[in-house]
C-alpha cells in the first residue's frame, strides 16, 4: 500500500513538472507522437488493406486454376504459335490425369459484333465455354436457363448474355426466347447472367456486355480461335499438387524433352494472394524500421531534456537528499517522469493514430482494422523508450553529492 501511494505521487509529481513546461514537454514527446501514429496508422491502413485484397481474390474463387498457352521467353524463332496454342485434346486430358482437380472448362475468346434489333455493338466479348463454367465461375442464371450438356453436343446456336448486355441491346428485362446476332448468325437468348464487377486494382473497368455461348458452336465460329482453361481445384491448399499434375501432363501431351521450356503457364489466385501478403510484409517492416527511427529521435529527446531538468533542478535534488531521500528515491523520480513523459507522447499518438487509421480507410473505401495487439505494443514501446533513454538522466540525478548540489547556482 505504502509502494502504491508513493508511486502515485512520483506520477503526479511528474504530471506536476510536465505541466509547468508544457509546451517544452510536447516537443520533447514530438518524436513519440509522430512513431506511435505512424505505427498505429500504418498497421490499421495495412489491415484494412489486406483484407480488402483478400475479398477482391475472393471474388475469383480461391481455388481457380488458369491453364493458358505461353511463348517461353526469348524462344519465338524456335516455338511457332501452332505449337504453344492449347488443343481440346490437351484441355480433355487434363481432369481424367489430375486427381487434385475437381472441374474444369475451356474457354474460347470470340470478340465479334453483335446485334440485337437496331442496336448494333462492335467487338463485343463472346466466349465458348461448357456447362461446367457455371460452377467453376460461379456464375449462375438470373432469368431462364443455364448452358447445357445437349446445347454442347449439339453445337446449338443459343446463348446466355449478361444483365450488362440486356441494357446496352435495349432487350427486355426477360429476353428469353429472344434472338440476336453473333457475328452475323443467329443465336437465341436462353437465359440472363448477372454482370461481375471487377475492382480497378485487377484490370476491372467499368462493366461491358458478355455473351456467352456453347464451347462446340464457338470451335465452328473461328477456326483457330484463342483457347485456354480454367479449373478448381478440391481444395485452396491442393495447388501445388495441381500445377505439378497439370505441368506433367501438358509436357508429356507437347512432348517437351526434359530441359526443355514449358510453352504453357499454370496460375492460380494462391499464387497472387501469396505475393500480396509478401509486399504487404515487406512495406510493413520497411515502415517499422522507419517507426523505430522515430523512436530512437524521440527517446534522445526525451534524454536531452531531462539531462536539462537535472541542471536546472540540482538544488531541489540536494535539498531532498539533505531531508532524507535516497538515491533510489531521486532515481525513480526522474525515471517515473521520463516513463510518463513517453507515455503521455504514446497516448496522443495512439489518439491520432486510431483517426488517422479510420480516416485513410474511408478515403481508400476499405474498412479498417485495428487490432489491439498494435496499440498496446505501441504503448509498450513508447514505455521502454521512457525506461531507456531517462534512466541514464534518473542515475546521474541519484549520484549528486547533497552538499554540491545544494551549493549549485
Amino acid at each position: 500500500m505504502i509502494l502504491v501511494r508513493l508511486l502515485l505521487q512520483t506520477v503526479l509529481l511528474a504530471l506536476a513538472q510536465i505541466w509547468a513546461n508544457k509546451i517544452r514537454a510536447f516537443l520533447t514527446t514530438l518524436g513519440i507522437i509522430i512513431a506511435v501514429w505512424a505505427v498505429i496508422t500504418v498497421v490499421g491502413a495495412m489491415e484494412g488493406f489486406k483484407g480488402f485484397m483478400l475479398d477482391q481474390f475472393a471474388t475469383f474463387g480461391a481455388n481457380k486454376v488458369w491453364v493458358f498457352p505461353r511463348m517461353p521467353p526469348g524462344q519465338r524463332d524456335r516455338y511457332s504459335w501452332r505449337q504453344v496454342r492449347m488443343t481440346i485434346d490437351q484441355v480433355d486430358s487434363l481432369l481424367p490425369n489430375s486427381p487434385s482437380l475437381a472441374a474444369i472448362t475451356p474457354i474460347l475468346n470470340l470478340n465479334a459484333d453483335i446485334q440485337a434489333g437496331d442496336r448494333f455493338l462492335p467487338l463485343a466479348s463472346i466466349q465458348g465455354v461448357r456447362p461446367s463454367w457455371h460452377d467453376i465461375e460461379q456464375r449462375y442464371v438470373t432469368v431462364g436457363r443455364p448452358l447445357s450438356n445437349t446445347d454442347e453436343e449439339q453445337r446449338r446456336q443459343v446463348c446466355l448474355i449478361n444483365d450488362k448486355g440486356v441494357q446496352e441491346l435495349a432487350l427486355p428485362e426477360d429476353p428469353t426466347g429472344t434472338y440476336m446476332l453473333v457475328q452475323k448468325r443467329r443465336f437465341l437468348i436462353v437465359g440472363v447472367v448477372e454482370t461481375r464487377q471487377v475492382s480497378p486494382m485487377f484490370g476491372g473497368d467499368e462493366a461491358q456486355t458478355e455473351v456467352f455461348i456453347p464451347f462446340r458452336t464457338g470451335e465452328a465460329m473461328r477456326e483457330f480461335p484463342r483457347m485456354y482453361a480454367v479449373a478448381t481445384t478440391k481444395a485452396p491448399e491442393l495447388y501445388e499438387d495441381a500445377r505439378a499434375e497439370i505441368t506433367a501432363q501438358l509436357r508429356r501431351m507437347r512432348n517437351l524433352k526434359p530441359g526443355e521450356p514449358d510453352t504453357f503457364g499454370v496460375e492460380a489466385i494462391e499464387q497472387a494472394i501469396a505475393q500480396v501478403k509478401a509486399m504487404l510484409g515487406a512495406i510493413t517492416m520497411m515502415v517499422a524500421g522507419i517507426v523505430l527511427i522515430s523512436l530512437i529521435v524521440g527517446g534522445i529527446g526525451i534524454m536531452n531534456i531531462m539531462l536539462v531538468s537535472v541542471t536546472e533542478r540540482t538544488r531541489e535534488i540536494g535539498l531532498r537528499m539533505a531531508v532524507g531521500a535516497r538515491a533510489k528515491d531521486i532515481l525513480t523520480q526522474f525515471l517515473v517522469e521520463a516513463v510518463t513523459l513517453s507515455l503521455i507522447g504514446g497516448v496522443i499518438g495512439i489518439l491520432l493514430g486510431v483517426g488517422g487509421a479510420y480516416l485513410v480507410g474511408e478515403l481508400a473505401g476499405w474498412r479498417t482494422q485495428l487490432s489491439s495487439a498494435s496499440i498496446v505494443l505501441a504503448v509498450g514501446f513508447a514505455a521502454c523508450v521512457g525506461v531507456f533513454f531517462g534512466f541514464y538522466p534518473a542515475k546521474k540525478a541519484s549520484q549528486l553529492l547533497p552538499i554540491e548540489a545544494l551549493r549549485y547556482e
